[in-house]
Order: structure tokens, then sequence, then C-alpha cells
């Protein structure tokens, strides 16, 4: 009997020690976004393409220092309320351990820069404001390009087929009145007349007639719009059943082929310019992604803040692999560069070139007009690539 048990006893350690070898760890990476309300679409797509990223990676072993690691996406709803991200930053840190978050709004990634490098966490902002990683925050990447990339193309586009006078009716939340901000003294400086400025709250209402009237009143060529997807869409559909005729400029936040669904398809949108939608991009890793998001999603297309912040969570994966360490913020955001520049490109499928020396994205985006109820993709080279 004694036999037995020294037999069983051994065979016991010894299955322990084999699990004890492959077990693996959990990295975790935070999201804190809109998952509620007017945004919660746009929030849902940046979690997807995160949750897409941890998926891919989970199916084969990830080695970090010796050790093996799965990826698990926590995610908190902050209904788009900068307060709220600044207690969800504090939740992820201390409550879920996590080793980095990603935060898809402005006023978010303004809350969490305050308690960041304090906490001594990696900040992965999904905001396309320079200002983001323009504050001297050491522990800060920004995800998409610099947004004032878009405004003279978009200009451009606009002023020279429909006229020269513009009217303002975006969202009031941070980034569209940055957007906004840096907008009107260019329209004016291209020659152009800013003739209403009416922003309304587009994560609060879902009728926009009155504020859209005021504005088509003055009798503009262009409407100048933007938030998330969905009443932007509304915005645009309920400008065109007041009679309006003339062009959009849609912020990059909302995106064309999302809005045309709420519109009925492009017609209603004809003369919008706008970002290239990721199913509207035809170079090779982007279609690849499309197909591989479509078969996962039901034939669903995904957006470009699915892409993006697919890409950003493999690129965090992959800067933790470079610095052998899943825990030390700073040394992982010192090879967030590297890691974006050596991304195998079916991770990639926007094509960033890597960070700028303040850690911005530097990418190579295609600008979408809607011409003939169709898209129309022009390539935007990165003024900061290298």
């Amino acid at each position: 009997m004694q036999h037995v048990n020294r037999f069983k006893l051994a065979a016991l350690a010894l299955s322990l020690a084999v699990t004890g070898a492959y077990a693996q760890d959990t990295i975790k990476i935070g999201f804190s976004g809109p998952l509620s309300g007017g945004a919660a679409l746009y929030g849902k797509n940046v979690l997807s393409g995160m949750q897409m990223a941890a998926d891919e990676i989970n199916a084969k072993p990830v080695d970090i220092a010796g050790k093996r690691y799965k990826v698990e996406i926590v995610a908190l709803d902050d209904k788009y309320n900068p307060a709220e991200t600044g207690i969800n930053l504090q939740r992820l840190v201390q409550q879920h351990k996590s080793a980095a978050v990603l935060v898809p709004h402005s006023g978010g990634v303004f809350a969490a820069q305050a308690a960041n490098e304090k906490l001594k966490v990696l900040l992965l902002a999904y905001t396309s404001l320079p200002a983001a990683t323009e504050r001297g925050n050491k522990l800060t990447v920004r995800i998409p390009p610099d947004f004032t990339a878009y405004i003279a193309p978009f200009i451009k586009a606009s002023m020279s087929k429909y006229g020269k006078n513009v009217a303002l009716a975006q969202a009031d939340h941070d980034y569209a009145k940055a957007w906004s901000a840096a907008f009107k003294p260019a329209w004016e400086a291209a020659g152009g007349k800013v003739v209403a400025d009416n922003p309304m709250s587009y994560n609060k209402a879902a009728d926009f007639y009155s504020g859209v009237s005021r504005v088509i009143q003055a009798r503009p060529d262009v409407l100048f719009i933007g938030g998330a997807s969905e009443p932007t869409a509304l915005v645009a559909k309920q400008a065109r059943e007041l009679g309006f005729k003339g062009a959009f400029i849609v912020l990059d936040q909302a995106k064309l082929d999302e809005m045309a669904k709420v519109t009925g398809g492009y017609a209603a949108l004809e003369g919008a310019v706008g970002v290239m939608p990721m199913s509207g991009d035809d170079r090779p890793e982007a279609s690849a992604f499309t197909a591989r998001f479509r078969k996962a999603n039901e034939g669903k297309d995904p957006s470009s803040e699915v892409a993006l912040n697919y890409s950003a969570v493999h690129a965090t994966i992959a800067a933790m692999k470079l610095a052998g360490t899943v825990s030390d913020a700073a040394a992982i955001r010192a090879r967030m560069d590297q890691a974006f520049r050596t991304l195998p490109a079916q991770y990639n499928p926007t094509s960033v070139e890597g960070l700028d020396h303040n850690g911005g994205a530097i990418v190579n985006a295609l600008v979408a007009t809607v011409e003939n109820g169709k898209l129309k993709g022009q390539l935007l080279r990165a003024a900061n690539a290298q």
C-alpha cells in the first residue's frame, strides 16, 4: 500500500510539474470607451478590433521572457464621459492589473493622462488629436494619424466642386471642437466663408431637424458634420429631407459606409468627403483583413477603428516581446515604434509605418469622396512618413 501511495504521489508531482511548465499567465489589456448611448457602435467597433487581435494571439502560444501568456481584453463602459474614463483607468490598473489601457475618445484620453504615468500604465490613445502626444506624456501612444492632415484635401474636394460657403453642424464633444477650431481658419484661408456655426449634442439626441434647419437657412454650399457614425448619418439624412443639395465634409470619427446604412445608401451622401472605409480599401493587406473580419462576423464590414485598434493590440504584444517584459510600461513604450515597423503585414491592414518622435502613428490614409453614388479614393501620404 505504501508503494502504491508513493507511486501516486510521484505521478501527481510529475503532473503538477508538467502543468506548471505549460501554464499560461494572462496579459490584460484594458478598454474604457462608450458601450452605451449614441456612440455605442463606435466603442463596440474599437472593442471588436481589439478582441479579434486577442483571439488570434491566443490561438498560438505567446512566449515573453520564457513565460507563456494569453491575452484578455477587459472592457469597461465610460459612456463617452471623461470623468468615467478616469475612474475606469484606476479600476483597470488597480483591480484588473491591466498592462495597457486603450481609450478611444480625446476627452477620455486627456482624463487618463492625468494619472497613467503615476499608475505606470501604457495608454493606447485612439484619437487623431495631435495634442494627445504633444503634451509630454511619456507613456502614451497615439494610434490613428493626426487629423489635421485631412483638412486640406477635404477642403479642396468640397470647395472646388460645390462652393465657398460652409455651415458647421458638427458634434459638441472635445474632438469635434478641436476639428472645428482647426477647420474654420483653414477654410477661410482657402477663400471660403463660414456662414453658420451650430454644434449639436450628437450623443444625446436623435432628432436634429431644429439644429440642421438653423444652419441651412444660411444657404451653405457645404455642411461640416461629424461625430459617431449613426448620429452623423441622421444629421445628413435630415439635412437632405430639409432640402439641402450641397456637399458634406465628414470628420474622421464618422465612417461613410456606416452612415450609408442609415441614409439608405450613398445617394443621400453625394458630394461627401471623408475617410475611405476599410471595405473600400483595395490594398492587399486591407482586403485580406476585411475578408477575415467578414468571415468571423457574419459578413459585417470592419471600420478603420476596428483595423487600427486590432493592429494596436498586436503591436503592444510585439513590443512586450521585444522588451522582454509585460509589466514595465516605460520599456514597452520604448519598443512600440519598432513593434509597428516590424509588424507582419497581416496584422497591419492600415499600413502603419511606425511612430513619430512624439509617439503618434505614421499612416498613409485614404481619402474618399462620394461621386455618382459611389466611393472614389485617393491615397494621402503621411507628412511625417520616414
